[in-house]
């Protein structure tokens, strides 16, 4: 059986085009059956898994939790607001007393970037990143790229605008990286003030134009504005972002051809997508919501194998 080239899932920068795809076919099997009237398998019943959040997640972490039941994994959920990190604990010794218990895969999200890195290299356990600072989030990229290729097939020569807060996403990251790799065509598009300056070194198109890169694309992958990460104000108001950002159904009605939306999610309705676009026909933000649970069994699926 093919595996993958690595022990742990870091970010999408560590992985093979081969991994790629290894990982998007094994999600298309793990998708038939999360579809059957029976959604398990017992393929992990021998592992137990943690779940560390050090930030607060919905999405990732409900889809990470169910691609572990869907397995019949054992799973351990940590939160860092309840827990010794409020008293000084550190994440080493926060993670080495999980892994005391016994614990075989860290699935971990956390603030600080480079984290499931330092991780990785100081204990037994496999590691998947659930999304570190503003660096990385592999699984959303997988999952994104699992969803267009059920709309689009192969990406190869298809043109993906990401669009919005660029300089705080980790997604977008990811997404570059898994983009490229499959041989897509990748533009940001965002304010001036939240699109890094080296963004064109990284091989990708930049806009400020947001109905030029709708013109252009095949997919418009929409990032949420993330203000609580922002320490200063990069625009003058959400309402100014949404008048020249912003996305409504009409602006995807007059395109002289449909093209697929997508949005990592939580959507700020008004702000970066208006609710007649993110519930029109272009959209399939809630399939990416689905793909999210086969592409995180696949991932753990594949590392489990490694062990």
């Amino acid at each position: 059986m093919p595996q993958l080239s690595t022990r742990h899932l870091l970010g999408i920068k560590d992985l093979t085009q081969n991994d790629i795809q290894l990982i998007l076919e094994t999600a298309t099997q793990f998708k038939d059956v999360i579809n059957r009237p029976i959604k398990k398998v017992p393929s992990l019943r021998d592992i137990t898994i943690a779940n560390v959040f050090f930030e607060n997640s919905t999405r990732t972490r409900l889809s990470f939790e169910l691609a572990e039941k869907r397995l019949s994994a054992d799973v351990v959920n940590f939160s860092a607001s309840g827990s010794s990190v409020k008293k000084g604990e550190t994440l080493l010794d926060t993670v080495n007393n999980i892994l005391a218990m016994k614990v075989d895969m860290i699935v971990m999200r956390h603030s600080s970037p480079g984290a499931p890195h330092y991780l990785s290299s100081r204990i037994p356990a496999n590691v998947v990143n659930a999304g570190d600072g503003t660096h990385e989030h592999p699984t959303q990229a997988l999952l994104d790229s699992f969803s267009m290729r059920e709309k689009l097939g192969d990406l190869a020569g298809k043109r993906i605008a990401i669009i919005g807060d660029i300089t705080h996403s980790r997604v977008a990251l990811s997404n570059i990286f898994c983009l490229q790799k499959q041989g897509a065509d990748v533009m940001v598009c965002g304010p001036t003030t939240l699109i890094p300056k080296h963004m064109a070194s990284l091989g990708v198109r930049v806009s400020h134009d947001v109905r030029e890169a709708l013109q252009w694309c095949d997919v418009a992958n929409v990032l949420r504005i993330q203000l609580e990460r922002q320490q200063i104000k990069y625009f003058p108001s959400l309402r100014e972002y949404s008048l020249y950002f912003g996305i409504s159904r009409q602006m995807l009605d007059e395109l002289d051809r449909p093209i697929v939306l997508m949005h990592p999610g939580p959507i700020n309705r008004g702000v970066e997508l208006t609710s007649d676009a993110a519930d029109s026909p272009h959209s399939i933000i809630l399939d990416q919501v689905e793909n999210g649970v086969a592409v995180r069994m696949a991932v753990l699926y594949l590392l489990a194998q490694e062990r």
